[in-house]
């Protein structure tokens, strides 16, 4: 099967190099697209199979499965160009939350759906994150969780948990880098070892974490009990953070909630303008 990538900026490389390595496709039956051209070019020194197309109208016409991993604003201008070429059997994939599903329906006549990615899926782990088009073929829908299942988790979600999940999933590696950068910084600043030493503690302490909870051995509760003795270092250390973090990561899901919103009707706002032209 070909497949289609319109857009290689961050999110669409990092698909890229996740279905290659996770060998969901070969790169010579993948096709990309990109406005700025190098960054195409890029991607194709490091696969030298891959085939880059002139135009996403090129991508539309020879792939059978397309992503669109351009930003929302520019999504209905690209939707505008590849519509008129593509066929009933066809799909296409947006990684954008703000666009529902509902929307990709009115915007395409093939099979779609809204697969949100995480950056995780570059180690081929993490999950993505899957809504499907009313008008979506269960042919298509079995064959895409085929597909990412060789470098992700496919979970499919309701529209409405959308902005939650991806937080969650796409944002989460963001938040948690930033925490343990200043958790970094905290242990620099405050005793004698130097940031090279505690980056590269922090960093195995991290995958270490992951690897307990990957194999089950631990919850995030138990594995808290487990580490915080009564009495001990790190009870001390929990105190600390329970009196500072408060409401913290509640106001950092209202703040994303908000956002999500303004996104929503400024393109709601755009749909509106382009059909009044």
């Amino acid at each position: 099967m070909k497949i289609g990538m319109i857009g290689t900026g961050n999110m669409g490389k990092i698909l890229i190099e996740s279905m290659i390595d996770g060998k969901a496709v070969s790169p010579e039956d993948l096709f990309i697209f990109n406005r700025t051209r190098n960054k195409a070019l890029e991607i194709k020194e490091e696969y030298p199979t891959i085939n880059i197309c002139d135009s996403d109208m090129e991508i539309a016409k020879k792939a059978e499965l397309i992503f669109l991993c351009v930003k929302p604003h520019d999504m209905y201008e690209v939707a505008h160009t590849i519509s008129p070429v593509l066929t009933e059997e066809k799909c296409v994939i947006s990684i954008t939350s703000p666009i529902s599903p509902d929307q990709l329906d009115s915007l395409f006549r093939c099979s779609v759906a809204r697969i949100i990615p995480s950056i995780t899926n570059r180690a081929l782990a993490g999950v993505s994150l899957f809504s499907f088009g009313s008008n979506c073929t269960e042919e298509w829908k079995k064959h895409l969780e085929s597909l990412y299942e060789k470098f992700s988790t496919p979970l499919e979600i309701e529209d409405d948990i959308t902005r939650a999940a991806s937080d969650i999933v796409s944002c989460g590696p963001a938040f948690f880098s930033y925490l343990t950068q200043r958790f970094i910084e905290g242990a620099v600043d405050e005793t004698e070892i130097d940031t090279e030493t505690a980056t590269k503690l922090a960093s195995e302490m991290l995958i270490g974490l992951g690897e307990l909870l990957k194999k089950g051995y631990y919850t995030l509760p138990t594995l808290q009990e487990k580490v915080c003795v009564k009495g001990g270092i790190t009870g001390e250390g929990i105190n600390v953070l329970e009196r500072q973090l408060g409401d913290t990561f509640n106001q950092l899901f209202q703040a994303t909630q908000a956002k999500y919103e303004d996104d929503k009707q400024s393109l709601k706002n755009l749909v509106t303008g382009h059909k009044n032209i």
